[in-house]
């Protein structure tokens, strides 16, 4: 019997839910957090770039980050991404640094946080879900060219629906935290 790498299949969808992971933790509740950065893209150089490219983030004060901008020519770029970036944040540029004060996080903006976080969460559902139509397709095209039976086809599609539905829960459980997390006062 001709087999579905179910390694690939576990290795892609666990990709996508480590992508949110690493999102997520930019939305951070209390103290500053230069990851809170890590999310944000720039429209620099002719195509969008990640703020990590184009400058150094830190957390001098526990309600400020600063980012130390690296070349002049995309300040107003950096300062247009954080304050497009969805995370309610307003940097004030200061020469060749911008300084990003955190608000205080009222009802309103957990409420804008936990938004977010569903966003991710939601993005990473939809890689899963890109996954598991892969290896579906790729079984079907196996059954297709004679490598496997019918019946192997439907195994096939219940054991790649059973690590889509794995992935995809531990999603939501990352998430439903996450939102306690944030709506802690």
């Amino acid at each position: 019997m001709a087999e579905l790498d179910m390694k690939d299949l576990e290795r892609r969808m666990e990709g996508a839910y480590e992508v949110m992971l690493k999102e997520m933790s930019g939305l951070r509740t209390g103290r500053a957090s230069t990851a809170l950065l890590d999310s944000v893209q720039v429209d620099a150089y002719g195509s969008k770039m990640p703020i990590s490219q184009l400058a150094t983030v830190s957390a001098p004060e526990a309600r400020l980050l600063t980012v130390q901008v690296w070349d002049a020519t995309v300040i107003k770029a950096v300062e247009k991404g954080i304050a497009n970036s969805g995370l309610g944040l307003n940097p004030q540029a200061d020469g060749n640094l911008i300084r990003v004060p955190l608000p205080d996080l009222s009802e309103e903006r957990r409420r804008e946080l936990v938004k977010v976080a569903g966003q991710y969460a939601e993005q990473a559902k939809t890689a899963v879900r890109h996954v598991r139509r892969d290896g579906i397709e790729t079984a079907r095209k196996m059954q297709k060219e004679g490598e496997i039976s019918e019946d192997e086809l439907k195994v096939m599609e219940e054991d790649v629906q059973k690590l889509t539905d794995k992935w995809v829960s531990k999603i939501d459980e990352t998430l439903h935290s996450k939102e306690k997390d944030i709506m802690q006062v």
